[in-house]
This record gives C-alpha cells, structure tokens and sequence, in this order.
C-alpha cells in the first residue's frame, strides 16, 4: 500500500515542477508557459483550454470570444459540439450507458464574474447536459439538480426528451453485458488490504471519457464548464467528479481554472480542482498546482485493490488548468503521451501533460 511518496517520485516532481511545459504544435507555436509566478495578476490576453478531444471545441469558444462573447457562454458552446457527436462515446448523445444500458449524463460550469455555479447529476435523455447546468446556475437558487427533477427542469425550459443511446453505444452495452465478469463494482465484504476485488475488464470494455474547458475571454474574466457521460456500464445513478464544483472543476476569477478527467471517485475523495486553484493563489505555475493534485490522490489512495503492485495508483486522472495569466499546464497520474488542447493568440497547440509514473501499459 502506498503511504509516504517514495523519494524517486519526489525528486521527480521537484524536476517535473522546474520545467516548462512541453507542447507539440497543431498550429503556431505557443508562448512558454509553466514557468512559476504570482497569482492575482492581470490577464494577458484571452485562452482557451481543454482535455485532449476538445480540439475542435476550444477552436469554437475562441471564435466566439473573439466577437466579446462572455467565458461561460464560450466554453458551453464549445463542448456542445462533443455533447452531439456521435462518435464521442464518452460524452453526450453516443455515450456509453450504464449496467441498465441507459445513458446518464453529469455536466457542470461555474461562471467566474458572478462566482456562482450550476451541475446536473444523471440527467437522462438532454443532449446538451452543460446548457441545462447553465440554467441552473441562470435561473434557479440551486447548484445541482439531479435525475427526474434534473429531466423536469430541462423540458420546462424547452429541451427536447431524446433518445441518446447509438446503436454503436447499444452494440458496446451488449457485449459486455454479455461477457459480464463477477468482479465489477459491486464488492463483497472487505478491507483496506483486499486487493483481489473490484472491476476487471480489459480496457477497452471500461472507459472514463469526459470533456473538461476553461477560458478567459477579452474582459479578463475566467469561466468553466465539465460535462461527460460518465464510467461506462457504471452502476445506475452513480455520479462522478464531473458536476461537483471543486472536483470536477472549479474557477475564481482572480486566480484561475481547473478541471479534470479520468477516475472521478478519486477526484472526488479529494476535491482536485479547486485544490489546484488554490496551489495557484498560493504561486504555483498551472503545472506545478496538477502535479499537486496528482500527488494528493497518490498518497490518498490505499486501497490495494486500487494499486499495482508497486504500490502505486493503478487508475488514471488528468488535471488542465489555466492561471489568471494565461499560462496553461495539466498533469496526469499515469502518462507518458497526454496531451491537452488549448487556444491563444499564437494559434491552437496541444500541450504536453506532465506526470507521476510512467504508464507502461
């Protein structure tokens, strides 16, 4: 079981947390980012972020803020764009279901200016889960909204009900409800050192997918939004990382944004994002704050049905973060190829995430 970090891996994040991000270009090159400096300062220009499939979303919340569209408004627009498409299997219409086979969808944002947030928990049948948290955060005195009363809310503000199950989505459900194995989520009777419990299925069969974005639009102002379908055949009514404010994301406007894929129990165990936040008032770079994060969920996790055995955390979790700056930087608990998606007005690049463990898998 994992206890105190071993002394490679803190030598590893004193070297990790020096550097500057690495950052592999899709279009032209970005401004050195990572480099440590003080929180509270005035925004150099307007960015976007996001996890790695939010290429063509962190293009679209750009665009938009380019016109002087607000942060918030930038950054749901542009995940919609995931939510529809079909071939997103981790968000949104075409997401993977739960056990029952039914799709339940979590999506949250919070709105930096205003400080004021809004989420909806296993919302089924809404394509567009993040324009409803929106609304909850526009139209009621609430942060989250759940299951039927989640639906209720959006088909009064006029959402269509829709049936958000592809056959490409059913297919997958099938089989694995087919070749269902004995050890998934349900546990039987243990403790801390079981370590010969829990889900396994080969990776392709089990996914976390979610799509995480944060901006700062023209006016200096910082928003985000997290929306995803969830674990894939996750048990009905389960609710991630994804609407918590704090886990799945967090913002303040004179600070700065995270958020976060990847095992959303673990996020939640720890409230990661707005930890990341805070390590940024604090003076870390965005990079150093998601190392942080990273290391926080290693130590907290000693559970050993959780751990290789190396001891060290057999799941994976992606931070993204931007400070009020517009520097940019993420980090992962397993990794070695990760990559983040961002926008400035150096162009679109991707940005390298850094890492804990090498993922040798």
């Amino acid at each position: 079981m994992a206890t105190d970090p071993t002394p490679s891996r803190r030598q590893f994040l004193k070297t990790a947390a020096a550097a500057s991000v690495g950052a592999a270009t899709f279009g032209a090159a970005p401004r050195v980012v990572g480099a440590r400096t003080p929180a509270l300062q005035k925004a150099a220009g307007p960015v976007v972020i996001s996890s790695r499939n939010g290429t063509n979303a962190v293009q679209k919340a750009w665009d938009m803020i380019q016109t002087g569209a607000d942060a918030l408004d930038a950054v749901v627009a542009g995940v919609n764009l995931v939510e529809e498409d079909p071939n997103d299997t981790s968000v949104g219409y075409g997401g993977l279901p739960n056990a029952n086979g039914v799709v339940q969808l979590d999506s949250a944002c919070m709105h930096g200016p205003t400080g004021r947030a809004g989420g909806v928990g296993c919302i089924e049948g809404i394509k567009y889960p993040s324009k409803v948290a929106k609304l909850v955060l526009e139209r009621t005195d609430h942060v989250l909204l759940v299951g039927q009363g989640a639906q209720d809310f959006a088909v009064m503000h006029g959402f269509p009900v829709e049936n958000l199950l592809t056959e490409r989505a059913r297919l997958a459900w099938v089989q694995w409800r087919e070749n269902l194995s004995t050890r998934d989520e349900y546990l039987p009777p243990h403790d801390a050192n079981t370590s010969d419990i829990g889900a396994d299925y080969e990776p392709q069969q089990r996914t976390w997918g979610t799509i995480h974005c944060s901006a700062i639009d023209l006016a200096g102002n910082i928003s985000s939004v997290t929306t995803t379908s969830g674990l894939a055949y996750k048990i009905p009514g389960r609710v991630g990382d994804s609407p918590i404010i704090g886990a799945g994301l967090y913002c303040d406007n004179e600070v700065g944004a995270a958020g976060s894929t990847g095992r959303g129990e673990a996020n939640l165990e720890n409230l990661a994002s707005f930890l990341i936040v805070e390590r940024i008032r604090m003076g870390d770079s965005p990079e150093q704050a998601c190392l942080y994060a990273c290391e926080r969920i290693a130590d907290h996790t000693r559970k050993a049905y959780l751990l290789n055995d190396k001891g060290e955390p057999d799941f994976n979790v992606q931070f993204y973060a931007l400070n009020k700056a517009g520097e940019v930087g993420g980090a992962e608990i397993r990794g070695g190829r990760g990559k983040f998606a961002a926008i400035n007005s150096d162009g679109p690049f991707l940005v390298d995430l850094a890492y804990l463990y090498k993922n040798e898998r």
